[in-house]
């Protein structure tokens, strides 16, 4: 399935009330998808199924934000995260995402499955737009994108290190935080 998609900047939204819920195997392949993901993507069942999940990724979303993610759900553990998605159509839209891993009876990580909600818009556009934005910019200043993911996870890991705290502790106190000026 074609991944290059032409962006539009228009913005949707969901319903307060609704949870987009997808589940992937332990490569990221689609294997569930809820109606409101389908609805929200403009991609029927058919098109997601056995697809990577990185079929609904925004260019705007860093890519040490995913490998963070990664790390965190492949080591057995949850993660909370601002993402920013995309349309099938360009269009693109934010969600706070909490992401889990699957096991089976053996304790064995079988699949990940996330949860994503409406985000607090002031956050989105306040704090993680801004920062989203400055980690791409690193990400694509280099040459080499392995180079550009290093970089920007660095800065990541120094905002981080700046207020003590790990990601997913971050994720979920920013908005406390940065109402009384955390940046």
């Amino acid at each position: 399935m074609k991944n290059s998609v032409s962006l539009t900047g228009i913005e949707r939204t969901f319903d307060e009330d609704d949870i987009i819920v997808s589940k992937t195997d332990l490569k990221g392949r689609i294997t569930y998808a809820n109606q409101t993901f389908l609805k929200i993507a403009d991609y029927t069942e058919r098109e997601v199924m056995g697809q990577p999940h990185s079929i609904i990724r925004h260019p705007a979303m860093p890519r040490c934000v995913f490998k963070l993610l990664w790390q965190t759900i492949a080591s057995g553990n949850e993660i909370f995260a601002y993402v920013i998605n995309r349309t099938k159509h360009g269009d693109h839209y934010w969600v706070y995402a909490h992401v889990t891993p699957s096991f089976n009876s053996d304790g064995e990580i079988i699949g990940y499955h996330s949860n994503r909600r409406v985000p607090d818009k002031v956050i989105v556009n306040e704090f993680f737009a801004p920062l989203y934005k400055d980690l791409r910019a690193e990400e694509l200043r280099h040459d080499n994108r392995k180079d550009g993911m290093a970089s920007s996870e660095r800065m990541i890991l120094d905002v981080l290190t700046k207020h003590g705290v790990a990601y997913d502790e971050f994720v979920a106190t920013i908005g406390q935080q940065n109402r009384r000026g955390y940046r």
